[in-house]
């Protein structure tokens, strides 16, 4: 987030008067603080910039990874004109960490969004995610934390502008805190998502700051800050765990490719610039996606009970041995029995390894059992002896018959295309109509010939994952999580089988037809069922008149969750009118045009071309989702497809009906109608020719 709250007069500042002079000025010692930090991030800028790696490095590889290092620290230290390089105050009452002796002065630090220190290494702001830095999200008058004096900054641009402030360990004394804040909440945007650094809640905080450990669950409405929560604890987490979490990795996935793009700035605005994103489509992208499946066959290749037909279908292939191995080694031959390969088999079945790795082990176990009658025989075989043997034709021949290689997607072509493997393998967990409903009508004949599905990719790398194991990350975080399916959930969780995950979604927006049905259910898929499920139901971002008016449709999308209650002073512009035509809907955005900050036209899929037509016919320029609107172009069309996760300033939603009825069922459409309707941050207006919802009227 850029803060650049405008404020025309300083809060509590006596810089008001013109004989005011720096010394007793506040806000101009603020300024000037601003100013030295800034010189000292330049100073450290260029210090970095300075360095000659050319006599410490061995190789040129050694030299490239630093030269790749330095020229991150080097973008983690741009100081962006724009956005402040601090936003907060605190003094303390003590000096934290030390003994609290009588008299003793506190200390006072300036928290920004990355650490800045002067030539003489003292700090001159604090990063905020340092420990000394949690007062500034968590104090309160009940519970001051030691701090005497909390200040919030506001900024016109990157000009400071204004100042607040609250004595927490003054019960008496007067405040002038919370319309920065306010301000800063219900700023218009344009562009991507900013970050919510300078306004983190205290219940938001606890999550962010929740150990690398445990994984969690965060339930939130519409505009209660899930996503920021979760994007702000990755940055947490990289700076309380950075060496870990540089060897293991870190991962953000979204539902699509519209949503990664429109967050992609939060991360790198807070320094960090090495996190991965990626959707689950982009996880799991072993075969070309061509083809789409009906919901039945969808809902059914997503179930968990896919992974039980896959292992069974893979273990089909192994077969117990019926023929001895020979072993022709200069004179002598060894032989090894049939019983006892089985036995050998039976053994690497019974520890549960990956099929592949205990492929893999299977001719080294053949070659010890072949090493332990040379040794009776009075040999000395050593491990080469043993390699040698693992090497040896007669092994491999059997190794290739009994335990065959599989390559997953054949697995799953054959799985799909032929009915009789399939029934053998999917009995007693499938039904013959769920057996029909996914096999295909027309096999496919080679894996590139296939028109492969997303839920058939998800497949294969369950299959795959089944072979070999799956790399593992050391923290993933999963948003718009409530529309994956089991096997989804699957693909994402062994992705973090030795790591943590921060599992963020609303039930109450599930739009497919496998949406999650409850948290503990999804997250035993994911394989974190002892990760803790936090609620998130303070509304930060719609407006108080527009989550009203959506809750109306969670009695019959989501009856057991809490409406979300907006903590927004400003109700917003609110407005349901009935319209004639596509005319009357590009007035309305014309009229929303009129305001500062962003707009969406939100509007059921089939809808968006008439639309399109209609705006150019106009004049009026628009962008796709996933595309970055600018000051000369605010308006973003979006089909209702794809509204989930994102925000305007202003939307104008186009015949809920319509977004209703482009749906399965109506619960799912309810649920596509509550996601466009809790897309605007300042205002939404409702246009419609056809009668509404009855759920909404």
């Amino acid at each position: 987030m850029s803060a650049s709250t405008p404020v025309d007069e300083p809060v509590d500042s006596p810089a008001t008067t013109p004989a005011a002079t720096p010394a007793d000025d506040p806000l101009a010692r603020e300024r000037a603080h601003l100013a030295a930090s800034r010189s000292a991030l330049r100073a450290m800028r260029e210090d970095v910039e300075a360095l000659d790696i050319g006599d410490v490095t061995a190789n040129w590889v050694n030299a490239t990874v630093l030269e790749r290092q330095i020229e991150e620290r080097i973008k983690a230290l741009a100081d962006l004109s724009d956005t402040p390089l601090f936003f907060g105050r605190l003094d303390y009452l003590h000096s934290p960490g030390a003994e609290r002796a009588e008299g003793a002065e506190g200390e006072r630090f300036y928290i920004g969004r990355r650490h800045v220190h002067d030539a003489d290494g003292d700090p001159m702001v604090i990063d905020w995610r340092a420990p000394v830095s949690q007062p500034f999200y968590r104090a309160s008058k009940k519970d001051p934390h030691d701090i005497a004096l909390r200040r919030r900054f506001g900024y016109t641009g990157g000009d400071l502008t204004a100042y607040e402030d609250e004595h927490l360990s003054d019960p008496t004394a007067a405040d002038t805190a919370g319309k920065l804040l306010q301000q800063e909440i219900e700023r218009p945007r344009v562009g991507p998502m900013r970050d919510i650094v300078a306004t983190i809640q205290p219940e938001q905080d606890e999550i962010v700051r929740s150990g690398l450990s445990g994984s969690v669950c965060v339930q939130g409405g519409p505009g209660t800050g899930k996503t920021a929560v979760g994007l702000h604890r990755v940055a947490y987490l990289l700076y309380a765990h950075r060496e870990r979490l540089a060897r293991t990795g870190t991962l953000v996935v979204g539902p699509n490719r519209s949503f990664l793009h429109y967050i992609e700035q939060v991360l790198p605005a807070l320094g960090e610039l090495t996190v991965a994103q990626a959707t689950v489509d982009d996880l799991v992208a072993h075969v070309e996606v061509r083809g789409t499946d009906e919901a039945p066959a969808a809902v059914v290749k997503g179930d968990a009970r896919m992974a039980r037909v896959l292992r069974r279908a893979l273990y089909s292939h192994v077969t117990m041995p019926t023929e001895p191995v020979v072993v022709v080694r200069g004179s002598r031959r060894w032989r090894v029995p049939a019983y006892e390969l089985e036995e050998i088999v039976r053994q690497l079945l019974d520890r549960g390894i990956r099929y592949g790795a205990a492929r893999d082990a299977l001719p080294q176990r053949i070659a010890h059992a072949v090493l332990v009658q040379m040794e009776r025989a009075g040999e000395a075989p050593d491990d080469r002896v043993q390699d040698a043997v693992a090497r040896n034709a007669a092994v491999k021949a059997a190794v290739k018959t009994v335990w065959p290689a599989v390559d997953p997607a054949k697995l799953v072509l054959r799985l799909l295309g032929d009915a009789e493997f399939l029934a053998e393998h999917a009995e007693g967990v499938l039904d013959a109509q769920e057996q029909k409903t996914i096999l295909w009508t027309k096999p496919a004949r080679s894996v590139k010939s296939a028109k492969w599905s997303a839920a058939d990719a998800v497949l294969i790398d369950e299959a795959a994952d089944l072979i070999q194991r799956t790399h593992s990350l050391g923290h993933v975080v999963l948003d718009e999580a409530q529309d994956l399916s089991p096997m989804q959930y699957r693909a994402v969780g062994r992705r973090c089988t030795t790591g943590s995950a921060t599992v963020l979604g609303d039930l109450a927006q599930g739009t497919t037809p496998w949406a999650t049905r409850s948290w503990e259910e999804a997250l035993t898929h994911l394989g974190k069922q002892d990760a803790v499920i936090e609620e998130l139901t303070a509304g930060f971002r719609v407006p108080t008149d527009v989550i009203t008016y959506a809750s109306r449709l969670l009695p019959h999308i989501a009856p057991g969750l809490t409406p979300v209650a907006s903590i927004r002073e400003n109700p917003g512009l609110f407005e349901v009118r009935p319209a004639g035509g596509t005319d009357d809907v590009v007035s309305a955005c014309r009229e929303l045009l009129g305001n500062e900050g962003s707009v969406g036209l939100i509007a059921a899929d089939v809808r968006v071309p008439e639309l399109a037509e209609a705006l150019t016919a106009a004049g009026i320029t628009y962008v796709a989702p996933g595309e970055e609107t600018t000051h000369a172009t605010r308006l973003t069309l979006v089909p209702a497809s794809l509204a989930k996760g994102l925000e305007y300033d202003y939307v104008v939603l186009d015949e809920p009906r319509a977004v209703v009825d482009a749906e399965p069922d109506e619960r799912t459409g309810l649920r596509r109608l509550y996601v466009a309707l809790t897309r605007a941050v300042s205002g939404l207006i409702v246009t419609h020719k056809a009668p509404l919802p009855d759920q909404l009227t």
